[in-house]
């Protein structure tokens, strides 16, 4: 497979410690400044996760590619061991599925899945929407309204993938506002799926008025009209996105 960026290889094991003395602090104290610069065996799982995500939202990885160990360990620079365990995050995101024993394969996105997605967004972002709205401050709202101004930028310029991110950040900032620590888990157990739904979008410019409904509604603490404007806007795109993906 191909595709960009690289991440910074395993650091190496410090050997067994000495006794004590100067030459054994010295080395101890270059062991540890070594140390802090080696990124963690979790730190490399997430930047493939991240690489390999972002991949297959944006198409790069298309629905039915094979996946190798070795192939993505030499493209991200690093051993196979965070590939192996980032491969089963995303097994477990919906991303990748098992083929065979020794093929693993990006995941095709059913209908069920997509009506699916559109259930959950239904069920826990028009709650997210109404409670944004109730409990809402001056300084969330103006990071609400920079995120909401990115949001036209990325529509007038037309890049598919800056809008995905742009209003991915919007509805994550709203889900935030809510202050529900369950409900933020739960959304974001699914936002590389979000990111990959938000992507099926027609027409941005519609969109982006949508979202400036929900963003007035939210800024006049009028729960009632953001949790309707919400509502209308999660159906409203679970039928474009079946449109566009599945009529042929």
């Amino acid at each position: 497979m191909t595709g960009a960026g690289s991440g910074a290889g395993p650091g190496s094991r410090r050997g067994a410690g000495r006794g004590p003395g100067p030459g054994a602090r010295k080395s101890d104290s270059a062991g540890a400044a070594a140390d802090a610069t080696v990124p963690s065996g979790g730190w490399l799982r997430d930047q493939v996760c991240e690489g390999l995500r972002d991949r297959i939202i944006t198409g790069r990885l298309k629905p039915g590619d094979r996946l190798v160990e070795r192939e993505v360990a030499e493209d991200f620079g690093v051993s196979r061991v965070p590939v192996r365990e980032a491969i089963r995050i995303l097994i477990g995101e919906g991303f990748l599925r098992t083929a065979s024993q020794r093929r693993i394969v990006v995941r095709e996105m059913t209908r069920q899945d997509v009506d699916n997605l559109f259930d959950m967004r239904e069920a826990l972002e028009v709650l997210a929407v109404r409670r944004a709205a109730e409990r809402r401050t001056l300084t969330e709202l103006d990071a609400l309204a920079r995120l909401l101004a990115r949001a036209r930028a990325a529509t007038d310029s037309g890049g598919p993938e800056d809008l995905s991110r742009a209003n991915a950040a919007f509805h994550a900032e709203i889900v935030r506002m809510s202050r529900n620590d369950l409900l933020v888990t739960a959304l974001e157990s699914l936002e590389g799926r979000l990111r990959w739904l938000f992507q099926q979008v027609d027409e941005p410019g519609a969109l982006w008025e949508e979202h400036r409904l929900l963003f007035e509604a939210i800024a006049a603490a009028d729960a009632d009209a953001a949790a309707a404007y919400a509502l209308h806007h999660v159906r409203h795109y679970r039928e474009v996105a079946l449109r566009l993906l599945f009529t042929p």
